[in-house]
């Protein structure tokens, strides 16, 4: 079966939203690199990540590191288990470079989800394309 990191990103390469439910906690946040606040809860997270998998092009997976950290909410006083998920994708013909932060609760379910991307052009496209996603189903309303 494999650590939850192994489904997670086996699961987003297979762009299978079913097993992604399936590895959230209900009060998962996703923090983005285009929003200061995070998005919350499993089913906004997961309309994102309905979003996401049709945005991102050759999106692949390339290298991953485990370890412990605190969650940016840090209300946990202490680190958790984590992983961080390498990946490169394009979005609008812009190339990225990003990581995948899973923060896991006790159960091991992803808590929090940070991701970083770059360059800087590359999140400002990958900010647009998400709206517009977003905007289209529904999930926020029109700017």
């Amino acid at each position: 079966m494999g650590t939850t990191a192994d489904r997670f990103k086996a699961a987003v390469e297979a762009r299978e939203l079913g097993v992604l439910e399936e590895l959230f906690t209900e009060d998962i946040r996703f923090y983005s690199p285009v929003k200061f606040t995070p998005f919350e809860g499993r089913p906004m997270v997961l309309g994102l990540f309905g979003v996401l998998l049709r945005t991102f092009e050759d999106f692949r997976y390339v290298g991953e590191l485990t370890g412990s950290a605190q969650t940016a909410a840090g209300a946990d006083g202490g680190c958790v288990d984590s992983a961080v998920l390498i990946f490169r994708a394009t979005v609008r013909g812009k190339q990225i470079h990003g990581i995948d932060l899973l923060q896991f609760d006790e159960a091991g379910r992803i808590k929090e989800l940070t991701v970083m991307v770059r360059p800087q052009s590359a999140v400002q496209a990958l900010g647009e394309a998400v709206l517009d996603g977003l905007v289209e189903d529904g999930l926020v309303p029109q700017p």
